[in-house]
């Protein structure tokens, strides 16, 4: 069940490309009105069905807070290479996440890399390099590269650190610490309200906000970081089979391909029986 709440989130976080294009709106300015608009529903449940209990003890805030910074840091500069570099190498760059999180998880969360967890990478990578027909570097583009590939490093904090968190706090107060944080770090730099896209706010505030991490903490309790990395990869799939269905974005080839390989990872990611940390 853990895998399917992760799956789940994984689908509705794929759509948000679309959104950011349609609201045509700063991706700073976009996430800063998003997680305001998230913030008030997230609080006012949390304090009608009396979580708020929950972070009465500052003592146990040092992981969210600490994963509200890192969520901070990987939206931004995610979206910082998409303007700086090709869409293939920041989305490239941004997925070598699960193998930092494969070796981050024996360190700090003593999981087991297993020979199915070494070939589902193995083959989501390669997928994934087929789908956007590998990386180019440009001398002018290595700041959109590096970007990237610090943007890798901090999903692959969030993964570590939300799966630790999440035994600790119900999903819905964890989401409402980090977009918190995440707000108090974004707030010096916003100008104005951009009105027109106040629709935009709401529904991404609800969807990619909300649902979406809500479930994926959930997810996270009981699934190792280690299977949730590998399974994050299904995410450009769905990216590119939403872009064909809404904004009639033929992909190649080699996009088909890649998927085909990225969905047998998964599958595998799915049926392996991993070794999961408690």
């Amino acid at each position: 069940m853990g895998q399917l709440y992760i799956l789940s989130a994984i689908v509705l976080w794929s759509s948000l490309g679309i959104l950011v294009r349609l609201a045509a709106v700063p991706v700073h300015v976009l996430i800063f009105y998003t997680l305001i608009v998230s913030g008030v529903l997230q609080g006012t449940y949390i304090v009608f069905k009396g979580y708020h209990r929950e972070i009465a003890h500052p003592g146990r805030l040092r992981y969210p807070i600490f994963l509200g910074v890192v969520s901070a840091v990987n939206m931004l500069t995610f979206y910082f290479a998409f303007t700086r570099t090709t869409i293939a190498n920041a989305i490239l760059t941004h997925y070598i996440a699960p193998v930092i999180v494969a070796f981050l998880a024996v360190i700090f969360l003593k999981e087991k890399i297993t020979l199915h967890l070494v070939a589902a990478i193995l083959l989501a990578s390669a997928g994934l390099w087929l789908m956007l027909n590998g990386l180019s570097f440009i001398e002018s583009q290595s700041a959109g590269i590096i970007a990237g590939v610090i943007s890798g490093g901090a999903y692959a904090l969030i993964v570590i650190l939300g799966r630790v968190s999440a035994q600790q706090f119900r999903p819905v107060v964890l989401t409402f610490l980090v977009n918190t944080t995440s707000v108090i770090l974004l707030a010096p730099f916003i100008r104005g309200i951009p009105l027109h896209a106040i629709w935009f706010f709401i529904l991404m505030a609800i969807v990619h906000s909300t649902i979406a991490p809500v479930l994926y903490y959930r997810g996270l309790r009981d699934v190792s970081a280690s299977r949730t990395a590998v399974l994050g990869y299904l995410e450009p799939l769905c990216a590119i089979v939403l872009g064909m269905l809404i904004l009639h974005e033929i992909p190649g080839a080699y996009s088909l391909y890649g998927g085909i390989l990225i969905i047998c990872a998964g599958l595998i990611t799915m049926t392996a029986k991993y070794q999961e940390s408690t």
